[in-house]
């Protein structure tokens, strides 16, 4: 079965590119790089940000469960922040990225 990322952002995020290029760096140090279908999905409308329970750009989904995901926080388009041990991000560490991901397909 192959692992599917899919990296939802709306056009003007600022982070999104910078999430995708340490998921490209997680995916290929744990050899998943080719064992990995990574999708990219712009959300286009407040309409679309609410039916996909749309968190903020950028938005990671393992297999279609967001692990960053807050109980609380609101769905529309804006910008996401991550609590790192650097303080707040705008896309998760890749040690972050290192947890949530398997370490083999």
């Amino acid at each position: 079965m192959v692992m599917r990322i899919t990296l939802r952002y709306f056009d003007g995020c600022p982070h999104w590119e910078t999430a995708l290029s340490r998921l490209h760096e997680v995916l290929q140090d744990a050899g998943l790089a080719g064992k990995t279908e990574l999708v990219l999905e712009v959300v286009r409308s407040q309409e679309d940000a609410e039916r996909l329970r749309f968190q903020g750009s950028p938005t990671i989904l393992v297999d279609d469960v967001d692990p960053f995901a807050g109980e609380s926080a609101p769905f529309g388009l804006s910008c996401r922040v991550y609590a790192t041990d650097s303080g707040l991000q705008g896309s998760p560490t890749v040690a972050q990225l290192r947890d949530v991901l398997p370490a083999t397909p």
